[in-house]
């Protein structure tokens, strides 16, 4: 049976990260001759301590299959407008199929409103488009970011 939850951030959680993240960074990340896969946790580590991050997964039986991880914290902005910042989330290919990324995001919602957050952003990486799962979860369209590459 699939759960959902929130986890506080911690070093066997990283360990449980670290494969599916290792497949999130080889199928998705942009540059990656240039640019290695290199989390700094120190700056997670201080967000959880600050109460400023939200990581949510998806398990199997236990076994980790999914996560979310948003940081969430007053907008740099809008000072009264509490906001959740997504950074990641991914859910094993083995698993898309049905309903899980919805069930994922809803779990986030709640546990957002939860905590009084405001305004939640998100994005969708164009090579792997996931403006579908947000429109369907009512999320409107806001900007379009470009990336360029300077190094080397």
């Amino acid at each position: 049976m699939i759960k959902l939850q929130v986890e506080a951030l911690s070093e066997a959680l990283i360990m449980e990260i670290m494969p599916l993240l290792d497949k999130h960074y080889n199928e998705l990340a942009l540059d990656q001759e240039h640019v290695k896969l290199n989390p700094i946790w120190s700056r997670y580590a201080a967000a959880a301590v600050a109460d400023e991050l939200l990581v949510v997964t998806c398990r199997n039986e236990g076994v980790l299959l999914g996560y979310f991880v948003g940081f969430v914290s007053p907008s740099l902005h809008y000072e009264t407008c509490l906001t959740c910042a997504m950074d990641i989330f991914y859910i094993d290919k083995e698993y898309r199929k049905g309903s899980l990324g919805i069930k994922l995001f809803r779990k986030v919602e709640k546990e957002l409103r939860g905590l009084g957050v405001q305004r939640w952003i998100v994005g969708s990486k164009v090579h792997a488009d996931a403006s579908k799962l947000f429109e369907r979860l009512q999320f409107g369209k806001i900007e379009t970011i470009y990336s360029k590459w300077l190094g080397d």
